[in-house]
């Protein structure tokens, strides 16, 4: 784990605690749960206040007390596989952990973006999706016993393109657009991306994205027809295509027509469940969850945009205690105004560079908003899910993005694409404010 790191601070003229963040939330017609109050950092009662509002809107905040540290967090102890018996651990991106319960007994899973022996990378190929489960946080953490599905595969795999040959007449599992595929350029392509495992209807179902060296990119749906080993099928609506339409987006060499909605994950209450994806867009699963409910345009959610709005991604619902958290990853991006440093989550530019990979939370009174002004709630913390232990507790995953800024400084690489967790701390009804757990105090 990384000790304190002591980052650059903010200048003075970024600290200011004033009402930036409530009249930004009344000008957009905000909730009452939107207007967080401003407070200093310290104690209101049983609950930790919030950090000050940085002004102005869309400044990173870089605090140590926001890092991932050794005294809030860990990187899980998953069950290597042979791949993993170099490094010593598993390397992951997009680091998903959840806590259920099955039948009166809580299990942890986790999955996360794999790659290949070989590449560096998790593109222009891999071969799919891991899963380990876990009686507790701590663990010990075991592949998913896969054995009784693939004699001899390899053991904690539940989905793959290399599966297409399990399709039949009526069952898909791998359709046509995600399989492999060969060009001049990249050789073999096509990967999967930022999996999820969710308990819902008494099924285990996986939503994941299909990546920018797919042949379709975009969001999917697994459901298990057995437990959460699988095996895996392809819900109806995924046959053709990923969910929603496509749109001009991603890098230069996806083919024309091949992009879609990415990074898609699943909010679910009350025997309902919706497709959350980036670029702000949700939509309603229909009653069987064989598709999302049709419409000619996805809805977005209401929230308070930066100016100039950078591109988020790995967008992710949480609920407590009545407030929808919406989180969303965003790279800070530092350059230097009059000489001073600045930090904030803006458009790449000239002399602008890539910081840290942040998660950010807005909340909200409604899944649908409106959603209070964003703030950091954990520094490198960014595309990753907040969950609650069976105790209470509210986590964060993270797992240090390696392909750019601070994590990718070659000091750092070997340190970095892990799965991580960070303790959170709830600063209460008040404010409704999640944060990475600051440093406890010391009872004099």
């Amino acid at each position: 784990m990384t000790t304190d790191p002591r980052p650059e601070m903010l200048g003075r003229r970024t600290l200011l605690a004033g009402s930036g963040a409530g009249a930004l939330a009344l000008a957009s017609g905000g909730s009452a749960r939107a207007v967080a109050p401003t407070a200093p950092h310290g104690r209101l009662g049983r609950y930790p206040g919030p950090w000050p509002t940085l002004e102005p809107y869309g400044t990173a905040d870089t605090r140590p007390e926001l890092w991932p540290r050794d005294d809030n967090s860990f990187v899980l102890p998953l069950e290597l596989r042979p791949r993993d018996e170099e490094l010593g651990r598993v390397w992951m991106r997009d680091t998903y952990v959840n806590h259920v319960v099955v039948r009166g007994r809580s299990v942890y899973v986790c999955t996360g973006t794999s790659r290949v022996p070989g590449l560096d990378r998790a593109a222009p190929w891999n071969d799919g999706i891991f899963v380990w489960t876990a009686p507790s946080l701590r663990g010990p953490w075991s592949l998913a016993d896969t054995t009784g599905i693939r004699p001899g595969a390899e053991r904690g795999k539940v989905w793959s393109p290399e599966f297409v040959d399990e399709n039949t007449a009526d069952r898909v599992v791998v359709a046509p657009w995600q399989e492999y595929w060969e060009d001049e350029r990249f050789g073999k392509r096509g990967q999967v991306w930022a999996p999820e495992i969710h308990r819902f209807q008494d099924t285990w179902f996986i939503v994941a994205c299909m990546g920018d060296h797919a042949q379709k990119v975009g969001s999917f749906l697994l459901r298990s027809e057995g437990g959460i080993e699988g095996p895996y099928r392809l819900a109806e609506g995924n046959h053709d295509k990923p969910f929603g339409e496509p749109f001009v987006g991603g890098p230069a060499f996806v083919e024309p027509g091949a992009y879609h909605h990415i990074d898609g994950s699943m909010f679910s209450e009350r025997g309902s469940a919706w497709l959350v994806l980036h670029n702000h867009l949700y939509a309603r699963f229909r009653d069987d969850m064989e598709d999302i409910v049709p419409q000619t345009d996805l809805p977005t959610f209401d929230e308070v945009p930066y100016d100039p709005e950078p591109y988020i991604e790995g967008a992710y619902v949480f609920e407590k205690a009545g407030a929808y958290y919406l989180v969303g990853a965003v790279w800070d991006r530092t350059w230097t105004v009059d000489g001073e440093q600045v930090y904030r989550y803006d458009n790449p530019g000239p002399g602008r560079t890539q910081y840290q990979y942040d998660m950010v939370l807005a909340v909200a009174d409604r899944f649908e908003g409106p959603y209070s002004p964003r703030w950091t709630a954990g520094v490198g913390a960014g595309h990753n899910n907040l969950f609650e232990d069976r105790r209470g507790t509210v986590w964060a995953t993270f797992f240090r993005n390696p392909n750019a800024g601070y994590w990718s400084d070659p000091s750092r690489i070997d340190d970095a694409a892990v799965p991580g967790v960070v303790r959170m701390e709830w600063t209460g009804p008040r404010s409704d404010r999640l944060y990475v757990a600051r440093p406890r105090r010391r009872r004099s």
